[in-house]
């Protein structure tokens, strides 16, 4: 692995880092707060925090990537979509079935994900 690379990594993990606390966050704010069940407030804080991420990939991890085509926006867009679909099984499967409180289930929830926003994060923005 090259030097570039692991910078890479280490800057796609400050970045993940600030996209999920923006996301745990809002999970709680919407759901304790604001009485939403927690599988609309897990996809409306996934979806911000998608944003957030967005951004922060663009600016900050993937220096040099350019302006983005339109190929490589619907790529992030898209996985961001099967993102989204896998946080949402993971949070029913950990809640609902193994009887996790929410705030747990969301953190196994971006663990998963993570490894899948990675590699599609990168080949979007990369190109």
């Amino acid at each position: 692995m090259k030097r570039d690379q692991l910078f890479e990594i280490l800057r796609f993990a400050i970045v993940g880092g600030a996209s999920f606390l923006v996301d745990y966050a809002l999970l709680y704010i919407c759901t304790e707060w604001l009485g939403i069940h927690y599988l609309y407030s897990a996809a409306i804080s996934f979806s911000v925090s998608v944003i957030v991420n967005y951004w922060l990939c663009v600016i900050f991890v993937f220096t040099g990537a350019g302006k983005q085509t339109g190929r490589q926006a619907a790529l992030f867009i898209g996985s961001s979509i099967v993102g989204l679909g896998i946080n949402q099984a993971c949070m029913w499967l950990f809640v609902e079935k193994f009887g996790l409180h929410y705030m747990l289930a969301k953190i196994g929830a971006t663990f998963i994900v993570m490894f899948w926003n990675y590699v599609m994060k990168r080949k979007a923005v990369r190109g």
